[in-house]
């Protein structure tokens, strides 16, 4: 009896966060709150107040759960890939893909403009995600430079900077222009900028 009542709290948990994470991706990290999600999946407020907790700790749990996506989605698949350029095409083509499709968005860009001005626990999350993101993309290309696939001495810190820009744009792009042809120019803009820095 116990099991069952666990499992049930665990997939209403789950709902909860799932609901949120959808709010977050939509109209952002800011526009969560215990009322509306509890609304939104036909709840009490303290029924997810109490499997929650906090509004910091529904938008922390949100963090989180989009990090576990992003590892999903973009990370592990690419890590079936060849060590260097194969591997860093793999990421970038889920990461464009995951963006670029209909429900497309990305915390680590829309997090990073809504909490920029912030100090706090939130913030510090959502910056450590990004950090963990960018040093996976510094190992990769370190990885493709020990390969021969890069120029030995590529400004790989520069390199990053350029994809990041790159991502940051294609957001802009899906999100606020609604540019249907955002995703190709986007991998165009990276073939020719890989091309670049290619030995």
């Amino acid at each position: 009896m116990e099991t069952a009542k666990t499992a049930r709290s665990e997939l209403t948990q789950s709902a909860i966060v799932d609901v949120a994470l959808e709010m977050a991706r939509t109209d952002g990290l800011e526009s969560l709150s215990v009322g509306e999600v509890a609304k939104r999946l036909n709840l009490s407020k303290s029924g997810v107040f109490s499997r929650i907790g906090s509004r910091e700790a529904l938008q922390c749990a949100v963090i989180d759960a989009f990090e576990k996506t992003f590892q999903h989605e973009v990370l592990l698949p690419a890590l079936r890939e060849p060590r260097g350029l194969p591997r860093l095409n793999a990421m970038v083509k889920g990461w464009l893909a995951r963006v670029g499709g209909p429900n497309g968005s990305c915390l680590y860009v829309s997090g990073a403009f809504e909490l920029d001005d912030r100090e706090g626990e939130l913030r510090d999350r959502l910056l450590e995600g990004v950090r963990r993101w960018r040093a996976t993309l510094h190992r990769t290309l370190i990885q493709a430079r020990e390969a021969g696939h890069l120029q030995p001495d590529a400004d790989l810190d520069q390199l990053i900077f350029e994809l990041d820009g790159l991502f940051t744009a294609l957001v802009r792009e899906v999100r606020f222009l609604r540019n249907p042809d955002a995703t190709a120019r986007a991998w165009a803009s990276f073939e020719r900028l890989i091309r670049h820095y290619q030995a």
